[in-house]
């Protein structure tokens, strides 16, 4: 009997020393942290504060006249250019508006993205990529956006294909191996200085969205 014990004991023993060496071969190596620089730029809403109404006169200007529904962008197709993720963003699952832009604006939407990723690399980092989360609106869209969020404006600029938001809260890690974990406050941060620099050089209009937890772009 006490043998019979013995040897359950040293067999349980054994199970359990195979199990703790199974666990720490199947443990991913911990995540590193990555330091990136972030140099001052005072407060967002005080650098990017171009009002709705100048960010309308340049859509109206820019754009295609307001569509109705999303039936009626067809009528404008071949003034418009369909985005789609690809290597510079990832458009995020869109539930008021579709993925339609003027052409004008959808190259200054893959000039952002390419100067973010080029910025990171710059400081030794990797596999992100920012998020669109708002493109072209219809009337109808507009419509149905106001009943849940009061601060929709009626008279969007996106109604004409002209701007997009590129939300500052999620960044997308696109390749999972990536050993860096990078703060959002960061990637944030190299996004800000990129936009500062294209609204410098006049190429668009940026309002800082708090609520929304965006940048809304409308290209010049």
């Amino acid at each position: 009997m006490k043998r019979a014990f013995y040897l359950i004991f040293i067999a349980l023993a054994l199970i359990s020393v195979v199990t703790c060496r199974q666990k720490q071969e199947n443990k991913q190596p911990p995540v590193e942290k990555k330091e990136i620089k972030i140099r001052p730029m005072g407060h967002y809403n005080k650098v990017f504060n171009d009002r709705n109404d100048t960010q309308l006169t340049a859509a109206r200007k820019n754009g295609i006249p307001e569509i109705l529904s999303r039936e009626d962008a067809d009528a404008h197709k071949e003034k418009l250019v369909k985005i789609q993720t690809c290597q510079w963003y990832k458009v995020d699952s869109l539930t008021h508006s579709i993925p339609y832009l003027v052409p004008k604006a959808a190259e200054l939407l893959e000039t952002i993205g390419k100067s973010f990723q080029d910025s990171l690399k710059a400081q030794g980092v990797d596999s992100y990529r920012i998020i669109v989360t708002s493109v072209l609106r219809s009337r109808a869209d507009v419509k149905k956006l106001r009943r849940t969020n009061a601060n929709a404006s009626e008279n969007s600029a996106h109604r004409h294909g002209t701007t997009f938001d590129i939300t500052y809260i999620r960044f997308n890690r696109f390749n999972d191996d990536y050993p860096y974990d990078i703060p959002t406050e960061h990637l944030k941060h190299i996004l800000a200085e990129v936009l500062r620099d294209l609204r410098n050089e006049k190429k668009c209009y940026i309002k800082y969205e708090v609520r929304q937890g965006c940048f809304h772009i409308t290209v010049r």
